[in-house]
C-alpha cells in the first residue's frame, strides 16, 4: 500500500561495506607522493595524532613531528592542568574500569593553567617540529591568543559537533572567520558530517576541516546522542562541498577524516572517499611509550554531566615507527600505515593524494569475508 512519507532516508556506508577498484595501470609505491600541505607547513606523510590525553602530550608530538607527521595537543586536557601529567595519566591506567568515569570527571575538574599553555607549547617548538594545539570552541577566545604568543603554528578548533552558526545565550559566540582574521595562522575546525555543515564552514576562512561524528574507537556519542554519519559517506559528502567551494572560491580547503580508522584499508579508503588526510587515535595509543600506557579515552569522556566514551584497552603493541613505517610484524593491517597507503595508491594507479580521491569504489559488504571461511573460523 502506497502511504506519504514523513521523511526519506538515504543509505550511507562506512569502511567495512565498501572496496577499493584497482586501476587499469599501477604505479610503484616508492613514486606516491603523500606529502599533505597546510598553510606554509608542508606533512611528509597524511597522518595527524587525535588532540586526546592518551595519544599525544609535548614528548609523543615531538617523537610524531620528527617522524613527518602532526600530533595535536589538547589544550583542554590534563597537559595544560597539571605540572606533573605523568602521575595523573599513570593513575588513570591503574584505575578499574568501573571507577575510571568517575575519575576522569574528577582529574578534569581541575583548571586549566595557561602558564602550562605556554609551557607545552614551548618544549614542543624548541624541538624543532610544527606545534599544532586544539581547544574547544566555546575557549578558543580565551586560549587562541595564548597559544599564538607561545609560538603554536597551527590552531584546530574542535568538538563534537562544530557548525558556522550556533544559537546560544551568549552575546557574542565564537565567529570563525573573525578568528581566522585576527589569528592569522593555519585553522583547522571540525568535527562534521554533511555537505552544507562542511561547506559553511568552508567559507569562514578556514584553511581544513575535520569529518566525523562518533566514529571514534572510544567513543560513545552515536549510543547516547543517535549522532553520526558512516565515515565513507561523511567524507564524500563533504568533500563534495570541497569541490563547490573551490569553484566558487578558487580556495582548496582540505579535508581530514577523523575517527573510525583502525586498520591500513580504512585508511587508504578514506582518501579513496575523498580525504587529503587523517587524524587517529587508538591505532597510535597502542604505540609503546604512549601517553596512555596502553588505554585510550575519548574527548567527551570526563564531561561532568553527560560523559561519552568509554576508556577502551589497546594494549602496547609496536613502536611508533612500526605503526606508522613498519616493518609490520602483524598481519592484521595495524602497522606500516604509510606503507598500506602507497601500496594501495600504487595499485589503484594513483601517483598522488588527489589522483587517490578519484579511485573507483564499490559497495561490498563481503569484501572482507569472501573467501576467508579459514581465517574466521580459526580465528588467523
Amino acid at each position: 500500500m502506497q502511504y506519504p512519507k514523513f521523511k526519506d532516508m538515504e543509505r550511507a556506508y562506512g569502511f567495512d561495506e565498501v572496496a577499493l577498484v584497482p586501476g587499469d595501470v599501477t604505479v610503484n609505491p616508492d613514486q606516491t607522493d603523500i606529502r599533505f600541505v597546510i598553510g606554509p607547513h608542508e606533512l611528509q606523510f597524511p597522518i595527524l595524532a587525535s588532540a586526546m590525553d592518551a595519544v599525544v602530550s609535548p614528548s609523543s608530538a615531538i617523537q610524531f613531528g620528527k617522524l613527518g607527521g602532526l600530533g595535536v595537543l589538547n589544550l583542554e586536557g590534563l597537559q595544560a592542568r597539571y605540572d606533573d601529567p605523568d602521575a595523573i595519566l599513570q593513575q588513570l591506567a591503574e584505575s578499574s574500569q568501573g571507577d575510571v568515569t568517575a575519575l576522569l570527571q574528577k582529574l578534569y575538574a581541575a583548571p586549566i593553567q595557561e602558564k602550562l599553555i605556554g609551557e607545552r607549547i614551548s618544549t614542543i617548538k624548541k624541538a624543532g617540529v610544527i606545534c599544532s594545539v586544539s581547544v574547544t570552541p566555546a575557549n578558543t577566545k580565551r586560549f587562541a591568543p595564548v597559544a599564538k604568543e607561545a609560538g603554536v603554528d597551527i590552531l584546530v578548533v574542535q568538538s563534537t559537533v562544530t557548525t558556522a552558526s550556533h544559537t546560544s545565550k551568549s552575546t557574542k559566540g565564537l565567529i570563525l572567520s573573525e578568528l581566522c582574521e585576527e589569528i592569522k595562522l593555519p585553522v583547522i575546525v571540525g568535527n562534521c558530517c554533511s555537505y552544507n555543515a562542511a561547506l559553511e564552514l568552508m567559507r569562514t576562512g578556514v584553511d581544513a576541516i575535520l569529518v566525523g561524528v562518533g566514529p571514534g574507537a572510544a567513543c560513545t556519542s552515536r549510543e547516547v546522542l543517535g549522532i553520526g554519519v558512516p565515515q565513507v559517506s561523511a567524507t564524500s559528502e563533504c568533500a563534495a562541498a570541497r569541490e563547490t567551494h573551490f569553484k566558487e572560491t578558487g580556495k582548496y580547503v582540505s579535508l581530514i577524516t577523523d575517527g573510525g580508522i583502525r586498520l591500513g584499508s580504512d585508511l587508504c579508503k578514506s582518501f579513496a572517499s575523498g580525504a587529503d588526510a587523517v587524524m587517529i587515535g587508538s591505532p597510535l595509543a597502542q604505540a609503546k611509550g604512549a601517553p596512555g600506557r596502553g588505554f585510550h579515552w575519548g574527548m567527551s569522556h570526563p564531561h561532568p554531566a553527560l560523559p561519552r566514551g568509554t576508556r577502551v584497552k589497546v594494549g602496547s603493541t609496536a613502536t611508533l615507527e612500526q605503526i606508522i613505517f613498519g616493518p609490520s610484524s602483524v598481519t592484521d593491517g595495524t602497522q606500516n600505515l604509510v606503507g598500506a597507503l602507497r601500496t594501495s595508491m600504487g595499485l589503484c594507479g594513483a601517483k598522488t593524494i588527489r589522483e587517490m580521491q578519484h579511485t573507483r569504489m564499490i559497495v561490498a559488504p563481503a569484501i572482507k569475508t569472501e573467501g576467508k571461511y579459514l581465517q574466521m573460523t580459526q580465528g588467523a
